[in-house]
C-alpha cells in the first residue's frame, strides 16, 4: 500500500523512510555527520546545484533530517519541507521567502509574541512592513488591508492564547483572488487535528518543539510547501530572476528557481537560498527525537484534547476566572467553524483571566506543584506561565490587548497527567492565592 492510501497514525510512524537502504533499522539511524562522500564530480555538481537531491553537507541536507521532513510533508499533504533549528526560524524562513525584496504582508494580531515581535519591530530592517489586522476572520478588514506589494497573508490556525481560530478556508480563497500565498502556523493543534493545506493553506510552518515532538527535550522547526500557489505569477520577482547557485555559468544555462524547479520552486528556494545561506540547521539528533516523539502524536493529542476539555470546564464557572478561553467548548462563539475545521478538538493550550490581584495571580502561579511554570506548550507535561510578562512580554500593549494578553491572563498547556490531578492542583493553588 502507497503511503499516502495509509491513515494519520500508520504515516505518523512510517511515512517517509525506507528500512531497505539502511540495513533494515527498525527507528531512523542518527546520521551524525557533517558532510557526505559525493562519489563522482559529476554528481557532485547534479548536488550543488540542485539538479539532483542528495546528501553532501548537513547545513543544506542530511538523512536523518530527510526522513522527519518527508514525514511531515506526507502528514500535513505537503510536496515538500524544510527543517529548521527552532519554530521561530521556520516562522521567519517562510515569511522572509515569500516578502524579501521589499514585500508587504498581512497578518493576524493574535500571535505566538516572537512572531509579533519579528515583524513588528526586525523585518523593517530588512525592508519588509506588516498591517495586523485586529480579527483575521474579518475578510474585509483584511481586503482593506492589502497592498500593492502584499506577498502574504500569516495567521495562527489555532491563536495562541486566545484559542481564536482562522477561517482558513475563507482566508485562502481572499487571498488566492489577490494573488497572494496563505502561510499558516499550525502548531497549536498540529497536523493530528488539522490539515491547512487540505483547506486552501499554501504553506504551513510548525514548531516542532511543541505537539509534534511532545515531550520537550528538542527544539525544531519546519516549513511545508502546498506545491499548489503559482510562485512564478508576477507579485514574487525573487522566483523568476536567474540565479547563478540553480544555473551553468560555464556552459550559459541560466535558470531561476521557477524553471528550475517548477511547483518545487518555493521549498527549493527556503532550503537554498535560506537554511543554507543563514545555517539554522537542526541537527540529526534533534530531529530524531522528534521522528521519536511524532510516533506518539495520536494518542498523546488525543488525551492531551480530553484533558484539556475537562479542565476548560472546571475553569469555566470558576469564581476566580474572570473569562475562559478554549475555543473547544465554545467560548469564542465559533461553534460551526470548530466543528467544520478541527471536529477531533483544538489542542491542548488554554487560558483564562485570572479574578484577582497581581500578587495574588503570583501566589496562584507558584502554588501549583504538578503544573511546571515553563514557557513551551505541547509537552507531555502540564505547563503554566503567564504570557504578558514572559511569552508576550516583547509585543506592544496595544496588540497584547487585541490578543487578549492582559496583565493578569494566565495560559496552560495541558500534558500527560491524570485531568483529575491536575483539576486538584488548580484547586489547591486557588486555595492558596486566595487563602
Amino acid at each position: 500500500m502507497s503511503e499516502e492510501h495509509l491513515q494519520f497514525g500508520t504515516q505518523a510512524l512510517h511515512a517517509g523512510y525506507d528500512r531497505e537502504f539502511v540495513a533494515r533499522a527498525s527507528s531512523t539511524p542518527i546520521y551524525q555527520s557533517a558532510a557526505f562522500d559525493m562519489v563522482s564530480v559529476e554528481r557532485g555538481d547534479r548536488l550543488s546545484s540542485g539538479e539532483e537531491q542528495g546528501f553532501s553537507y548537513s547545513r543544506v541536507a542530511n538523512p536523518t533530517v530527510d526522513t522527519l521532513e518527508r514525514r511531515l510533508a506526507q502528514l500535513e499533504g505537503g510536496i515538500g519541507a524544510v527543517a529548521t533549528a527552532s519554530g521561530m526560524a521556520a516562522i521567519s524562513f517562510a515569511l522572509l521567502a515569500a516578502a524579501e525584496g521589499g514585500g508587504h504582508i498581512v497578518s493576524a494580531a493574535e500571535l505566538y509574541g516572537a512572531s509579533v515581535d519579528a515583524m513588528e519591530t526586525f523585518f523593517p530592517q530588512f525592508g519588509i512592513e506588516t498591517t495586523f489586522v485586529d480579527d483575521i476572520n474579518d475578510l474585509a478588514a483584511v481586503e482593506w488591508a492589502i497592498q500593492p506589494n502584499t506577498r502574504a497573508i500569516f495567521a495562527e490556525t489555532v491563536a495562541n492564547p486566545s484559542t481564536v481560530v482562522t477561517d482558513i478556508a475563507s482566508l485562502a480563497k481572499l487571498a488566492h483572488r489577490h494573488g497572494i500565498p496563505l502561510i499558516v502556523d499550525n502548531t497549536v493543534p498540529t497536523p493530528y487535528l488539522c490539515r491547512p493545506i487540505e483547506l486552501g493553506a499554501d504553506v504551513v510552518v510548525h514548531s516542532t518543539t511543541k505537539g509534534i515532538t511532545g515531550h520537550g527535550n528538542a527544539l525544531g522547526g519546519i516549513v511545508i510547501d502546498s506545491g499548489n500557489f503559482d510562485w512564478a505569477a508576477g507579485k514574487h520577482p525573487q522566483f523568476t530572476q536567474e540565479e547563478l547557485v540553480v544555473s551553468d555559468e560555464e556552459h550559459g544555462v541560466w535558470h531561476s528557481f521557477a524553471s528550475a524547479f517548477g511547483k518545487e520552486a518555493y521549498i527549493r528556494r527556503v532550503r537554498i537560498k535560506y537554511l543554507r545561506t543563514f545555517g539554522a540547521v537542526p541537527s540529526p539528533f534533534n530531529a530524531y527525537l522528534q521522528l521519536i516523539g511524532l510516533e506518539t502524536i495520536v494518542q498523546r493529542v488525543r488525551q492531551q484534547v480530553q484533558s484539556a476539555t475537562r479542565i476548560a470546564q472546571y475553569l469555566q464557572h470558576h469564581p476566580h476566572v474572570r473569562q475562559l478561553n478554549y475555543s473547544g467548548i465554545g467560548t469564542t462563539g465559533q461553534t460551526d467553524l470548530v466543528h467544520t475545521m478541527l471536529p477531533k478538538g483544538v489542542g491542548q493550550v488554554l487560558s483564562f483571566t485570572f479574578d484577582g490581584t497581581a500578587e495574588q495571580m503570583n501566589r496562584f502561579i507558584n502554588a501549583t506543584t504538578v503544573f511546571s511554570y515553563i514557557p513551551n506548550i505541547g509537552d507531555s507535561k502540564s505547563l503554566i506561565v503567564n504570557p504578558a510578562k514572559i511569552t508576550h512580554r516583547e509585543v506592544p500593549r496595544r496588540l497584547r490587548e487585541v490578543a487578549g494578553v492582559s496583565d493578569n491572563l494566565i495560559r496552560l498547556s495541558i500534558g500527560l497527567e491524570d485531568a483529575d490531578d491536575l483539576i486538584a492542583d488548580l484547586e489547591q493553588a486557588f486555595a492558596v492565592a486566595f487563602g
